[in-house]
């Protein structure tokens, strides 16, 4: 039986060159299905009968991450492999965290993804070696901490995660209300809870907070 894989990233160039590698390399593995952010993966993955989520982090809409917690949410069992141009602890500690199985470096993607692939298939975990020796010193005490002290991001709703990613990226009030088929008073109070939750006081502040605690990768 092959090994079932589903590709979501939001540039066709790297989705078509992983799925060209993984078609002259691996007859063992086929590309199952395709998408373009991280709504759409949620959405098609619900019948594609995919073995392994390849998930790029810097998606819009919808992080890598934060599909990647939501599809695990809905299947504990899913195995997930993200894509990242950023060897960032936090990135990678949050990801592993959640149970995320895999995580490559887009750099080196195009030889080791098929590696990531069959390692991840067989029940183990991978991650590119130029970013382990590091994440494997730090992992331990870190996960130690957080036992006892809760990161702030986690007192956001899956919704409020997917409203300051979007705010994030430059989106209005109205921008985003159209993209989530809110009201944009709906989305100024999701706004204004997040900001007191945070206790952050402007867009600035909120940007960064994204971008260091991975709800944005821009």
């Amino acid at each position: 039986m092959k090994i079932r894989v589903f590709l979501a990233d939001d540039h066709a160039v790297v989705r078509d060159g992983l799925k060209s590698i993984i078609e002259k390399k691996a007859p063992d593995i086929i590309v199952a299905g395709e998408a373009c952010d991280g709504q759409e993966a949620l959405c098609l993955l619900k019948t594609a009968q995919a073995h392994i989520a390849v998930f790029d982090i810097a998606m819009p809409r919808l992080n890598g991450l934060e599909a990647a917690s939501r599809l695990l949410k809905r299947d504990p069992k899913a195995l997930i492999i993200l894509l990242s141009m950023y060897d960032n602890k936090t990135f990678i500690e949050q990801a592993f965290s959640m149970g995320v199985r895999g995580y490559v470096l887009k750099e080196s993607a195009p030889d080791e993804i098929i590696r990531a692939i069959r390692t991840v298939y067989t029940g183990q975990y991978y991650l590119s070696p130029r970013i382990a020796h590091y994440v494997v010193r730090g992992f331990a005490a870190k996960q130690g901490r957080q036992r006892t002290v809760q990161r702030p991001a986690c007192t956001l709703t899956p919704r409020e995660k997917e409203v300051l990613q979007l705010v994030a990226e430059g989106n209005s009030t109205k921008e985003i209300a159209a993209k989530l088929q809110r009201s944009a008073n709906t989305i100024h109070v999701h706004r204004n809870r997040i900001m007191e939750k945070l206790n952050i006081h402007n867009q600035a502040e909120l940007v960064r907070f994204a971008l260091k605690e991975g709800i944005s990768a821009l």
